[in-house]
C-alpha cells in the first residue's frame, strides 16, 4: 500500500461510507426549528444542500444567517447528530469494497469535514481503520469547503500521486476539492445531493459505491 504509482482512493465519510442521511436530516431540522423554519424532507435537503453550509441556510432563510444564528444552529446540529449517529451504519457493501481495494494492492484514505476527534473513534468502531493510510477529519471551523483540506491531506500521504488519485464522495464540493488538489472524482447519489445537482459538476455520477470503485479503477488506470 502507498507505493509510488499505485492507485489511491480518498473516501468521503458522511453520506458516502457512512449512511447517516436520517441523522443528518433530523439534525438539520432541529437546527431549523431554532429559527422558526419549517422542517424539510430528505428530498428537499438533497436538492438544496450546498457548501459552504451558510449558503444552504440562505436558500431557506432568504438571507445568510447572522454569526449568532450560525453559531446557534451549528451547535444544535452537532449535538443532535452526535445523539442519533449511533443508529447509523456503514453503507451496504462498503466494508467489502474497502477490503477488496486494499487486497488488490491499492491504497485508500478518508478525508471528511466531520470533526476529527469524533471521526477517528467512529471509524474504529466499524473495524475498518486498518484499510486506510490516513483518516483525517476537520480540525477548524465547520461549514467550509474541503478544497484546502484535500491539498493538505494528499501532501501527507507518502508515495501517493494526486494524478492517480480518485476522490469518492456524495457532494459537489468533493469534486471541487479533487480538482483543486490535482485529483479526479466520482460522485455517489446516495448521500447529501440529488443526481440532478451532481450531474452538472462534470465528473462521473453513480448510484452505488460498487460502481464508484469501478469508475475509480478505470480512471486511475487511464
Amino acid at each position: 500500500m502507498g507505493m509510488r504509482g499505485a492507485s489511491h482512493i480518498v473516501w468521503d465519510w458522511n453520506g458516502t461510507l457512512f449512511h447517516d442521511n436520517e441523522a443528518i436530516i433530523g439534525a438539520t431540522n432541529a437546527a431549523f426549528g431554532e429559527l422558526g423554519l419549517e422542517p424539510i424532507t430528505l428530498e428537499q435537503y438533497r436538492a438544496l444542500y450546498c457548501v459552504p453550509v451558510p449558503k444552504f441556510y440562505e436558500r431557506l432563510l432568504g438571507r445568510l444567517p447572522t454569526d449568532a444564528e450560525w453559531e446557534l444552529m451549528d451547535g444544535i446540529f452537532h449535538r443532535y447528530y452526535a445523539e442519533h449517529r449511533i443508529r447509523c451504519e456503514l453503507t451496504v457493501g462498503a466494508a467489502e469494497l474497502l477490503a477488496g481495494w486494499r487486497s488488490a494492492g491499492h491504497s485508500q484514505s478518508i478525508l471528511s469535514m466531520y470533526g476529527h476527534e469524533d471521526l477517528v473513534p467512529l471509524v474504529r468502531t466499524f473495524g475498518i481503520e486498518e484499510h486506510f493510510l490516513r483518516v483525517d477529519g476537520r480540525t477548524g471551523p465547520s461549514g467550509g469547503s474541503k478544497a484546502e483540506h484535500m491539498v493538505r491531506h494528499l501532501s501527507l500521504l507518502t508515495g501517493v500521486d494526486p494524478a492517480r488519485t480518485v476522490v469518492i464522495g456524495d457532494a459537489a464540493d468533493d469534486a471541487v476539492a479533487a480538482r483543486h488538489a490535482g485529483a479526479q472524482a466520482v460522485l455517489y447519489t446516495g448521500g447529501s445531493h440529488s443526481r440532478a445537482s451532481l450531474e452538472g459538476v462534470g465528473v462521473p455520477v453513480v448510484d452505488t459505491l460498487e460502481e464508484a470503485v469501478e469508475e475509480a479503477r478505470r480512471i486511475a488506470a487511464a
